[in-house]
């Protein structure tokens, strides 16, 4: 049980770690859907899905994550070119646990902020 608590711990610690250390297109979104600006929806930032496969502790921390409806919202830096693999199969995982995902490049949250929270508001 304790080995168990302390990955829980490792996991809140490291999603603290990323909020306080957000990228400037992750502050911008939140700065729009935050305090239900959207759709009286709740979104919190960083939010660690945390999921069992063959008895071990896995997770995703998720940028954005909407539980109203179970929506994750992703934000694509360069470093995202260098793991799609990873990416889909993070994305899969998530699909086959009930999740939605909806993806923005940092280039759509800075160029086209306005399509972006409609997209977001059409959820």
């Amino acid at each position: 049980m304790i080995p168990y608590l302390q990955k829980l711990q490792e996991i809140k610690m490291r999603a603290r770690r990323l909020r306080n250390n957000q990228t400037e297109t992750e502050k911008i979104l939140w700065k729009k859907i935050r305090n239900r600006k959207i759709n009286n929806l709740r979104f919190l930032r960083q939010f660690p899905i945390i999921f069992n496969i063959n008895n071990k502790i896995n997770y995703f921390i998720a940028d954005f994550y909407c539980h109203e409806k179970k929506t994750v919202l992703e934000i694509d830096g360069k470093i995202h070119l260098k793991q799609k693999d990873y990416d889909e199969m993070r994305e899969e995982t998530l699909k086959e646990m009930g999740f939605k995902i909806t993806r923005f490049t940092n280039e759509e949250i800075l160029n086209n902020l306005d399509k972006v929270l409609e997209k977001i508001y059409n959820l």
